[in-house]
């Protein structure tokens, strides 16, 4: 089974005082116990350590950076998958919507992916399983 990771996931496991971080690390420690494909992009990457280091620190970049991308199978995103989310985000016109939740959902799309580590809505609006649920 391959399970996209999203920033709010990768978030809530290091912040120990984000309101998900119990759900968090039950269902990563999980995830790690399955036999589980975790994909993220490289759009995540980088928001995730920008939120980190903004937020909780360089210590936590560093544990980011060697203990769980190691872990990570990565999609490294083309031009041609930029400008489709940037034209989904365009289209759909929500200012909560960022592109690289859009970006996220295309990579899904793209590699058969049904569920995403996430605590972020709009996964399951655009129809994906999340863990958790």
């Amino acid at each position: 089974m391959t399970v996209f990771v999203d920033t709010s996931g990768f978030y809530a496991v290091f912040d120990r005082d984000d309101s998900n971080h119990t759900a968090a690390r039950n269902t990563w420690i999980e995830l790690l116990r399955e036999p589980a494909t975790l994909l993220t992009n490289n759009y995540v990457l980088l928001e995730t350590v920008a939120l980190l280091q903004h937020r909780t620190g360089i210590a936590s970049v560093r544990a980011f950076h060697q203990d769980v991308m190691p872990l990570l199978e990565i999609e490294w995103i083309s031009r041609e998958r930029h400008s489709t989310g940037m034209e989904a985000v365009l289209t759909a016109a929500r200012k909560k919507l960022s592109l690289v939740d859009c970006v996220s959902f295309q990579t899904m799309r793209e590699r058969g992916v049904e569920t995403a580590f996430c605590f972020d809505s709009h996964f399951r609006e655009q129809g994906f399983k999340t863990k958790p649920a």
